[in-house]
């Protein structure tokens, strides 16, 4: 329980004066926000419910996020905010409005920010959505858990692999509870397809195919004039210095599929994009959710040119210690087959998007999750046999996390992991050669030039470490 210096009385420091029972001293000691259960005050009263803040309000937040925790009735997004100043009051009207329609009732008590730093020293907020672009979700995830704010946070959890060890350091020293935006770990074909897979369904697994899509690249494009509303220099954090044009970032008007999605300063592409889902699922059936492959070769097909730069037609084959391999491409059926000794299975999302321009197709009649044999997929997993955790929404699942005090089913350490796999495949594409990594010390074995590549240089202010 924190003392507030100050002698103003805010909705948190009155409760903590004004209840003095085990309770509220048992959450002191655990440095979990002051969060009391329902039979103090009632099920929805002030005291019990969850706040949040909503740090990036744009697509993914305002498709996904945002509507994945307004509607528990134990939380409330009670602030939002967006470096450019009209996304961030789109953001603020859109959960006013959500609220007044909910409520029956008009409501207006959603404060807006401009500045991440500053919503996460709001002593109000317990716990944070942070669905900002990729290379920034380090820098905002480490200041949150210092804060002791609970994070959601979209994938994948950071630029480069250094980054993402240092978000896990932290966070695990913190003591809060991080979730990773791996939706598809609260998807039921993917967990029962990764549990059939364990209980050895399909006999000693071999080979698992992972297919993501791909990216077009781009025209080159004229400087711009930085739009008022946007703070640009805050938006390129810790990335180089470079002009602005509206590609780059993110639509003025509407909210369609940002460029800086195909910016390499920003992101990995879609290794990244969607192999943090895929490759993460993959890892959850062979077992290797805390760890990684020791090799990786591949190439992949780099822009020449233009502003988008990520990698196109790609494939990339890696192998791990207990001599499963595991090959990722473009080219192959977007989702996952499991290939073992007695037969196949194979997983993918159906009809499910995130938002709606993600970029894949459900026209091709492609069942979500199928077999080699139907008996493989109609087999009971028994009560003493492998099961994960069941989590019927994502976004559900981590504010039960906080309120109950247990554990969720994407942590921040297997985040890591499923993101560093999808950096040892970039890397690999990038040198366009066979790298071997250890990972263990989460490095690579006696090659300088892929070790360089485990960090990118950070501009200041907005370094990390």
């Amino acid at each position: 329980m924190k003392i507030m210096k100050s002698t103003k009385l805010t909705r948190r420091s009155f409760i903590s004066t004004a209840v003095k029972g085990t309770v509220a001293t048992s959450f002191a000691i655990t440095g979990f926000p002051t969060i009391l259960p329902a039979s103090v005050f009632g099920k929805n009263a002030p005291s019990s419910r969850i706040n949040i803040g909503a740090i990036g309000t744009g697509r993914i937040s305002r498709d996904h996020d945002l509507p994945g925790v307004w509607k528990a009735d134990f939380a409330q997004v009670i602030a939002v905010c967006d470096l450019d100043t009209k996304r961030a009051a789109d953001g603020k009207k859109l959960v006013n409005e959500y609220y007044s329609k909910r409520n029956g009732k008009p409501f207006n008590g959603v404060k807006e920010y401009h500045d991440y730093k500053e919503l996460i020293k709001n002593k109000d907020i317990d716990a944070v959505l942070i669905s900002t672009p990729d290379h920034t979700h380090a820098m905002i995830a480490v200041a949150a858990a210092r804060a002791g704010k609970h994070i959601y946070m979209q994938k994948p959890a950071s630029l480069t692999i250094a980054e993402g060890r240092f978000v896990s350091n932290v966070v695990q020293k913190s003591g809060v509870v991080f979730q990773i935006g791996s939706q598809q770990r609260s998807s039921e074909q993917f967990r029962y397809a990764a549990e059939l897979v364990r209980n050895g369904r399909i006999g000693q697994l071999k080979n698992v195919y992972v297919g993501l899509p791909g990216d077009p690249s781009g025209d080159e494009e004229k400087e711009m004039p930085v739009p008022k509303n946007l703070n640009y220099d805050m938006w390129l954090g810790s990335t180089p210095e470079v002009y602005y044009t509206e590609k780059r970032v993110h639509p003025q008007v509407g909210y369609d599929r940002p460029g800086w999605l195909r910016c390499e300063q920003f992101g990995a592409g879609m290794i990244t994009g969607w192999g943090s889902h895929h490759i993460d699922s993959a890892h959850w059936g062979m077992g290797m959710e805390r760890s990684g492959p020791v090799e990786v070769w591949g190439h992949a097909d780099f822009p020449k040119s233009g502003l988008w730069d990520v990698h196109g037609i790609f494939k990339t084959e890696a192998l791990y210690a207990n001599g499963v391999k595991m090959v990722v491409s473009n080219e192959l059926p977007n989702g996952i087959k499991f290939e073992g000794t007695e037969g196949w299975i194979f997983v993918t999302r159906g009809n499910y998007q995130a938002t709606a321009s993600d970029p894949v197709s459900n026209s091709d009649g492609t069942k979500p999750l199928e077999a080699s044999d139907p008996k493989i997929i109609k087999s009971v997993i028994g009560p003493n046999e492998f099961h994960f955790m069941v989590s019927k929404e994502h976004h559900m699942n981590w504010l039960e996390s906080i309120r109950d005090k247990t554990p969720n089913i994407a942590p921040v350490e297997e985040a890591h992991r499923s993101c560093s796999t999808c950096l040892v495949h970039h890397i690999a594409m990038k040198l366009d050669r066979k790298v071997y990594w250890d990972p263990a010390k989460e490095q690579f074995n006696n090659d300088d030039e892929a070790n360089k590549m485990l960090s990118r240089p950070q501009r200041k202010p907005y370094n990390l470490m």
